[in-house]
């Protein structure tokens, strides 16, 4: 693949007039499940079917603040869904990972364009047990094992991608093939526990289908509304 120009000169088009029409299909109160668990992982079985070459449909982003209220959205990779919450691993040293340790909730966004759809997921957030988190990480390639130790702290300044190759050149060192690479106690999962759901059907018009389920503790079920769009 040639390199491509750091400063390519193109005027952008006019962004007012750029737009889709939805027309991959609808989203109906009749055909919602009572539980968006089961809502959530239909669709989600139908974006990893239709998913274009190359694409992540577990991609999500991940919506977090400070306790100052400073925001902070970055894409992240789902690594486990069940009736306990949705799972994702990083560094605990990370900018999520300190917004997460001083203000422990948190949106996730899904957004699956070739089937017009998205979904968002909001709840508290909180670390899973080392022993899922030492499970993943050893499923994990081996670079990406060295690389979670070598990306510390991440999010911070290096002076240069030489000093990180390097970096991790010592690590390939320190742990040879066939060596075990433990989990770094900087890293492991967060899962957060859903307390509102949003599944958002693209229409045509931009009169969208969209609908959110609301966990209401008393009575211990979930209450659905549609929105409007």
């Amino acid at each position: 693949m040639p390199d491509l120009p750091n400063n390519p000169r193109k005027d952008l088009p006019n962004l007012a007039d750029l737009r889709l029409s939805y027309q991959q299909g609808t989203l109906r109160r009749a055909v919602l499940k009572p539980n968006p668990l089961e809502q959530f992982q239909g669709w989600f079985i139908q974006s990893l079917e239709a998913a274009p070459a190359h694409s992540e449909p577990y991609a999500l982003s991940l919506a977090t603040a400070d306790l100052s209220g400073r925001p902070s959205v970055r894409t992240v990779l789902l690594r486990g869904v069940s009736e306990q919450g949705l799972d994702i691993y990083t560094n605990y040293q990370s900018h999520k990972g300190r917004d997460l340790a001083h203000n422990p909730q948190a949106e996730l966004l899904f957004y699956w364009p070739y089937l017009e759809r998205q979904v968002r997921v909001y709840g508290p957030v909180s670390p899973i047990s080392a022993a899922e988190s030492d499970q993943y990480f050893h499923q994990r390639p081996r670079d990406s094992q060295l690389a979670a130790h070598a990306s510390t702290p991440q999010s911070g300044p290096i002076a240069s991608r030489a000093e990180l190759e390097a970096h991790f050149a010592e690590l390939e060192a320190q742990f040879p093939a066939g060596s075990v690479i433990p989990r770094p106690d900087f890293w492991g999962g967060y899962r957060l526990r859903p307390q509102e759901w949003e599944f958002w059907q693209g229409r045509e018009g931009r009169m969208h289908d969209r609908f959110r389920y609301q966990w209401q503790e008393a009575p211990g079920q979930w209450h659905i509304d549609r929105l409007m769009p």
